[in-house]
Order: C-alpha cells, then structure tokens, then sequence
C-alpha cells in the first residue's frame, strides 16, 4: 500500500484454510481485516487469534459491511447462502472452486464450459467479481508469500472484466507477496481451475504464464472426469 493512504479493510467470508491464510498474509501486509466462519464469531475466534493474529472475527453481515474488499473463501456450493444483492458495488475476489467432494455433484456448477467464475458473477449481479487466489494450494500460499522483488517469489493469476478491479486486484495480490499475472477476462478464467496444468502449481510468474499459453481445455475436462470416476470407484 502506498504511504500515507487511508488502510483499506479486507472482508473474508469463509474461516477455512484458506480463508485464514489470506487473512494472515493481508494483516501482515497492513490491511484492517474482517472475516467470518459459517456459525457464530465465537465458533472461528480461537483460530483466527492462532492463525491470523490481527484479523477480527465478525460475522458475515459486518464483514460485508464493513470491508472495502470481500473475498470469497467457503465452499462453492454454499453460494447462495449469501443474499445475492449483498456485495452489490463491492469489488468482490473470487478464491472458490467447484469440487464435488465438498460441493457435491452439482449439474449447475460443473458445466465444463462454464467458468465458475461466471456463475459467481452471475449470482452477485450488481458486485464487480475478479478471479484470484484459487490455484495455488493452501500450504504454498501460506509459505510462498515474499517482498515486491525477492528472489524466488511466486505468481497469482487474476482474471476480471474491468480494467481497474484487475489493478485494484493486482495491488492486493502484490501486498501480500505474490507476482501477478493477467489471466484475462472471467471467460478465459478456465485456465485457473480444476484440471488445468496451473492448478495447485507454486510457479514464478514466467511459468504461470506459460501453462496460462499452453492451456488444453479438453485435457482438463478428461483430467476432472479421470479424477471424478477415480474417487467414486474408491
């Protein structure tokens, strides 16, 4: 963040993994941070002092009230549990992916032609919806964040539809110690998900860019299907 701006507050709505990790790496970055779990504040305090030292465990409807920023850390499936006209004009960062484990198979979330990104667009109609922090895994965000510059530091993909949420994008993923690479619009942001080559990889930006190029949408969805039967036959 830039000298002498007033701290922008990042709202997390979602207290897993994820969702603490983010919220670790922003307040350690200086920003003011608000996040919720799916129950009450005091069912997520104790983590959030252990993992998030900093962080303000709240709920739901005062992180959205009170953050500048949402991102989106909680299963894809639970959606709808947010009002749908709750994060209107908020700049809103989609983390979420569709895996059925967690979400359960669901025909409206694993068209694979339809970036879920889009759904979530859809969904929050009147919020602006940006795409990042949802390929690399949970342990390398946590251990991968560097200084602007540092030798070693690792990238983040974004896609989004508006040029100034990509840069108000791209701020937030520099703070918090990360390369940024611009994956294009929510359309293409496919290239961020399941089954892609760059998800779950911890690469510099140079390689996050190439497997961006090299993308194979039709690998990806015989790598989701591979994976889907694999797990149902266990």
């Amino acid at each position: 963040m830039s000298a002498g701006t007033t701290t922008p507050t990042i709202g997390i709505l979602g207290a897993g993994k994820v969702g603490t990790i983010l919220a670790r790496l922003a307040v350690l970055a200086g920003y003011n941070v608000l996040i919720s779990g799916s129950g009450s504040p005091a069912k997520i305090a104790l983590t959030v002092d252990v993992l998030a030292p900093g962080a303000t465990a709240t709920t739901s409807a005062a992180v959205i009230e009170g953050a500048d920023v949402v991102i989106l850390a909680f299963p894809l499936g639970k959606l709808e549990s947010i009002p749908a006209d709750a994060l209107d004009g908020k700049l809103v960062i989609d983390a979420l992916n569709y895996w059925w484990e967690v979400d359960g198979v669901r025909d409206d979330l694993s068209d694979p032609d339809m970036p879920t990104s889009v759904i979530v667009q859809k969904y929050f109609a009147g919020a602006r919806v940006v795409k990042a922090f949802n390929h690399m895994g949970y342990h390398d965000l946590d251990w991968s964040s560097r200084q602007t510059g540092a030798a070693g530091r690792k990238a983040i993909a974004i896609s989004g539809d508006s040029a100034a949420d990509l840069d108000a994008t791209a701020t937030i993923v520099d703070d918090l110690g990360f390369d940024v690479v611009r994956a294009g619009t929510l359309a293409e942001s496919l290239r961020l998900q399941p089954g892609s080559e760059l998800f779950g990889a911890n690469l510099p930006a140079t390689e996050v860019q190439s497997a961006l190029d090299r993308f194979d949408h039709a690998d990806q969805v015989a790598t989701m299907e591979e994976a889907r039967l694999a797990r149902s036959a266990a």
